[in-house]
């Protein structure tokens, strides 16, 4: 229904003018005239998270600014440090938001979707958008140490075992370190945080309560102390377990100030209430000189009942989960360290985020979408971890609308396309038959995409394409997006696929001309743009000059393989591309994201890699680069900063997409034979050091590739479990060095 049907558009348009505010109706036909009719103009699902996003910017704008004399996270003392380069004015800005350090990594247990961020100078979070711990040393004489406003810290992640996020700061020999870790059980998991201080001269080591996590504002009303001096409750629900009695506990509410300012007191308070919703609390616990001194802080994250419980042996149990989720794994043995650490890391971050459904984050996305799952679950598949994807392909059947659509949200053209492909993959990667269960879901999925097609018209550009849309959301405007089509093809080859192997040939015969048809008409639409923009590269529509969102033509090589190798309408989008819209070798996105896109430089180093290009180990390397010291990518990296500026901080497609390109570099699939090899690194051979990878399943089954030496020389094996006979092998080493 048109907006000029509705005759409230007149009852708003008069009350704005007479407050004398702008005609909000005019103002959305204007936004409108910026893109392609469409039938949803924006998905509820985005709006809803953009309100989330504002309100608490608006509410980080009222609590931060005239409050710096407060001790705030990492991002905050940065950004509102004229002296920082990650400094931003405020000047017209309603909302302050996160844009330079969204950077945090989550930590749990598999199985279990309960997930503690941990930000880059160790500030915990235990709860899903709630309050954290944080942790100082207040020296009796002289400047304190402060997490947040160190000018560096030292942070790793331990993959060994559990997993394990420590965290060391230090002063003028004062140091502080935290080690934070799930223990216990998926159905009971604990959020451990131990705090280990030292001091040369008398300090108090101080474990503090923050109203705030790293997006900003979290309220907190409430703080009583437990008996003994051995934790809080929060707002009357939320246990805070110490180890030891503390020796002074302080609070404060927000008229007071932050309890920093209060540090240390003579005082010795039980509880605080504010009603603004910014209290603060500290435990104090005294640092003999030269002595450490650790206390250990335990959050429940399911069960919070106020008894205190023994947790003995919980540590065994996440340990003993990561192994088992770990058996079977795709191992990878490679020289180069960092890829190596960066490689188990993205492993368990998949396995960390698929407890039933599959999540692209731990925080601001932790929900599902179809596009994402389709990488990550590919991901998943190619490293081995079968049971879980199958696991997650189980939720698929609830997320298809009676019509056959796959709903993640409103609006989105390439869902189905991308449900059916990483259903077929998975068949295609174990050697498993598709369930007859699956039969009625695939084949309205597939008659989904051939009834939204557009009419073919003869004289439009978009002609048989799928309708107009916002798409993968960071591509612009809504329009006629190639990469819907792209999946549009791949999603209907898939339902021919399973349509052959459920026995009907006559409905596969049908899909794969529908396909065929759907290609047809990419190509003549691209036939329109090459002469329009006088070069065969693809921009991201029929009515788009070549920009930067052209990345999601990429699509057509990696992953779907439509193209070959070197289409030379892919080669010109690539040089595009890489002339264009790369900096310090990250592909640089200017649509939204506005920062280096580790997975989308990935995409282009992918392509790259087909078409045998060295350059896209440039990429590969700048993306090692980029990673935080857990092993982890934000969705997009401010160029300035190298903190993430777009998303969730920690980024579960971009560990996908690690995954995948180290396991392309050794193996992938080209047409009807496997390519090995192509992408191992020349330094990595320089240090003539055995290498590795495998089992690694493929859609000819599983293989295990080894690189030896032999009088300096390196030399491929490979040993296969086949699914029928081996089929062709190449080996692609780099040139002047093949096998």
């Amino acid at each position: 229904m048109k907006w000029q049907w509705f005759p409230w558009k007149y009852l708003v348009r008069n009350m704005a003018r007479r407050r004398g505010f702008v005609d909000p109706i005019k103002v959305l036909a204007q936004m409108e005239n910026f893109m392609q009719p469409s039938e949803v103009a924006a998905p509820t699902e985005l709006l809803r998270l953009g309100v989330v996003l504002h309100a608490r910017g608006l509410m980080n704008s009222l609590a931060i600014q005239h409050n710096l004399d407060w001790i705030w996270p990492y991002w905050v003392e940065c950004q509102y440090d004229p002296h920082n380069a990650a400094f931003i004015p405020r000047s017209f800005s309603l909302t302050q938001i996160n844009l330079t350090h969204r950077n945090w990594t989550a930590l749990g247990v598999p199985g279990s979707g309960k997930y503690p961020i941990v930000d880059p100078r160790g500030l915990v979070t235990p709860h899903y958008d709630g309050w954290s711990i944080d942790a100082w040393i207040i020296p009796k004489e002289g400047t304190a140490l402060i997490p947040s406003r160190a000018p560096s810290a030292i942070q790793d992640m331990s993959v060994k075992g559990n997993l394990t996020i420590t965290t060391e700061t230090s002063l003028n020999q004062i140091k502080l370190q935290t080690k934070a870790q799930v223990i216990g059980p998926a159905q009971s998991p604990v959020c451990q945080v131990q705090v280990t201080g030292y001091s040369p001269s008398e300090a108090w080591l101080v474990i503090s309560l923050r109203p705030y996590n790293p997006e900003g504002v979290s309220f907190i009303h409430d703080i009583s102390l437990l008996d003994g001096h051995l934790g809080w409750l929060v707002d009357k629900k939320f246990p805070v377990n110490f180890d030891t009695a503390a020796d002074q506990c302080e609070f404060s509410y927000y008229r007071h100030g932050d309890v920093y300012s209060r540090l240390p007191s003579q005082e010795d308070k039980t509880k605080v209430a504010c009603a603004v919703g910014m209290s603060t609390a500290a435990a104090l616990y005294k640092l003999k000189p030269g002595q450490e001194r650790q206390i250990i802080v335990e959050i429940p994250l399911v069960d919070l009942s106020l008894e205190k419980k023994s947790h003995d042996g919980y540590e065994q149990m996440a340990q003993a989960a990561w192994d088992k989720s770990m058996e079977g794994k795709c191992a990878l043995q490679i020289p180069d360290e960092h890829f190596q650490f960066l490689y188990e890391a993205a492993l368990r971050t998949m396995v960390l985020h698929s407890p039933d459904e599959v999540y692209p984050g731990p925080f601001v996305y932790r929900r599902f979408w179809f596009r994402d799952a389709a990488f990550i679950l590919y991901a998943m598949l190619c490293a081995g971890f079968k049971e879980r994807v199958s696991k997650v392909l189980e939720c698929f059947p609830s997320k298809q609308t009676h019509q056959g659509y796959f709903l993640s949200q409103e609006g989105e053209w390439d869902s189905n396309g991308e449900a059916l492909w990483v259903m077929q993959k998975y068949c295609e990667l174990t050697g498993e038959t598709p369930p007859e269960k699956w039969q009625h879901m695939i084949d309205k999925g597939g008659r989904w995409i051939h009834q939204k097609r557009l009419r073919s018209d003869p004289g439009s550009h978009h002609a048989g394409l799928l309708p107009s849309g916002f798409s993968a959301e960071h591509f612009g405007p809504n329009d006629f997006y190639y990469w819907d089509d792209f999946w549009g093809v791949a999603g209907l080859d898939a339902a021919a696929f399973f349509a052959k192997a459920y026995g009907d040939k006559t409905q596969a015969l049908h899909l794969k001309e529908e396909a065929q048809e759907l290609s047809g008409c990419i190509d003549k639409s691209l036939g329109f743009t090459a002469e329009r923009l006088k070069r065969p590269a693809v921009p991201a529509s029929p009515y788009r000059r070549l920009d930067t969102a052209a990345i999601g033509s990429m699509v057509a090589s990696y992953p779907l393989r439509l193209w070959q190798e070197n289409d030379p309408r892919m080669m010109d989008t690539v040089d595009f591309l890489m002339k264009n819209c790369m900096f310090e070798n990250g592909f640089f996105h200017d649509m939204t994201h506005s920062g280096v896109n580790p997975y989308l430089t990935l995409h282009l180093a992918q392509v790259l890699l087909r078409a045998g290009d060295d350059r896209f180990f440039d990429l590969v390397t700048a993306i090692a680069k980029i990673a935080s010291p857990t092993g982890q990518w934000p969705e997009s990296v401010h160029p300035i900063t190298k903190g993430g500026c777009m998303g969730d901080g920690q980024h579960v497609w971009a560990a996908a997409e690690w995954v995948m390109m180290l396991r392309n570099c050794f193996v992938r699939e080209e047409g009807d034979r496997l390519i090995l090899c192509s992408g191992i690194s020349r330094a990595w051979l320089a240090e003539k050091k055995t290498m590795s990878f495998g089992p690694a399943p493929t859609q000819f089954g599983a293989i295990r590739i080894t690189i030896k030496f032999d009088a300096g020389k390196p030399v491929v094996e490979w040993s296969g479990k086949w699914f029928s006979a081996q089929p062709p092998i190449e080996v692609r080493l780099p040139k002047g060095l093949e096998a």
